[in-house]
């Protein structure tokens, strides 16, 4: 049973590289002076043009406007400029500049389209916006409706400590000043990221936390449970730092099956395995450099800016501990502390555990690789 699950993740690997490509979120960079705010924003236009809801479907094959949607990517660059001109008025209307909660009608400056040679991949354009802003120093904040998807915002200018924020459920962005940016010291810093990451675990983070409890249902023993998290968080520390600071790239679609992969691995080996075997800590360790790339890719969204770079994702490492510890506690106190020493522990509850945790995972094999 190892040495296929072994194998399986050496298949997963292989299929993962030669399918990887790279889809993101929307990115937004805002430029606020005293007369203009300027949005130059990555995007994929087809599915706005096609009236797809992106905040409904993660899978564009399963809106009803998927054909329209598939006939959109196959346009040359010309034709979608033609149908995004044409669909503008209405779209516009999903955007929202606003001052002092008076919203701007942006107009398009430039709209760069590149040639699409592989339509089952999706293509970003470059859309730039601009809106004149109103008299006085009020500051401004930028959006987007929420069946556009999420959107990264990030604020261009000097200083090291512009703002940069995911936005998601057509939420708006924090007041973005005029005039300079406002200093963020390094507590500030630091605490702002503590929530980001402990908001990636609980409630965001339904992978990290079934792969979390699968080290938790492998034995009621502490000591095995603290040797594991040991190994799993030195690892991922490594790999989202390297990842953060640029020096390690591993697209998503790589990443994301494997992690799924790693859930259904030690999930599987619970139910056949019953005390720590040689080779389970080297893997336990190597699916914590897998979840370190994956936690990395949320501070990618966000944009560390270089004056609180260190602050900020020590804060956000202590965030996710802190998740973890709070999965592992809750779990203690759920089932641990009640039936823990049960001589039906394992069978009763590890073991029907772990398989629930092993069908998510699998899940989640198939849909990052084929679906």
């Amino acid at each position: 049973m190892i040495r296929t699950l072994t194998a399986a993740l050496l298949w997963l690997t292989t299929l993962t590289l030669a399918q990887a490509h790279e889809i993101n979120p929307a990115i937004a960079d805002v430029q606020v002076d005293g007369q203009t705010v300027t949005l130059d924003i990555t995007l994929s236009l087809e599915p706005l043009i096609a009236g797809i809801d992106l905040g409904r479907f993660t899978d564009t094959n399963a809106a009803p406007e998927a054909d329209e949607y598939d006939r959109l990517r196959a346009l040359t660059p010309q034709a979608l400029d033609g149908a995004f001109e044409d669909a503008w008025p209405h779209i516009r209307e999903g955007f929202m500049i606003a001052v002092d909660g008076t919203r701007l009608v942006p107009a398009i400056e430039r709209l760069d389209i590149v040639p699409n040679p592989n339509i089952e991949l999706t293509r970003e354009s470059q859309l730039r916006l601009s809106a004149a802003l109103p008299d006085g120093d009020a500051p401004v904040q930028v959006g987007w409706s929420s069946t556009y998807g999420p959107i990264v915002v990030r604020q261009s200018g000097e200083g090291d400590d512009l703002y940069a924020g995911f936005l998601d459920d057509g939420a708006l962005s924090s007041s973005l000043p005029r005039q300079g940016v406002a200093k963020r010291t390094s507590l500030e810093a630091f605490v702002e990221f503590l929530f980001v990451g402990f908001d990636h675990i609980i409630p965001r983070g339904l992978d990290h936390i079934l792969f979390v409890l699968g080290l938790f249902f492998f034995s009621m023993q502490l000591r095995p449970l603290v040797v594991q998290m040991t190994a799993f968080t030195f690892a991922h520390t490594i790999t989202l730092a390297l990842a953060t600071l640029g020096l390690v790239s591993v697209p998503a679609s790589v990443v994301e099956p494997l992690i799924a992969a790693s859930i259904v691995y030690v999930a599987v080996e619970n139910i056949f395995v019953r005390e720590m075997k040689p080779w389970r800590l080297p893997l336990i360790s190597g699916f914590g450099l897998l979840h370190g790339l994956g936690f990395a890719s949320v501070l990618a969204d966000w944009g560390l800016s270089s004056g609180s770079f260190v602050a900020s994702l020590v804060g956000f490492n202590v965030g996710v501990e802190i998740g973890q510890l709070a999965v592992i506690l809750a779990a203690f106190l759920t089932v641990g502390f009640w039936f823990g020493k049960k001589p039906w522990y394992h069978t009763a509850i590890a073991t029907p555990a772990s398989i629930v945790i092993a069908a998510f995972g699998a899940f989640w094999v198939v849909e990052r690789t084929l679906l």
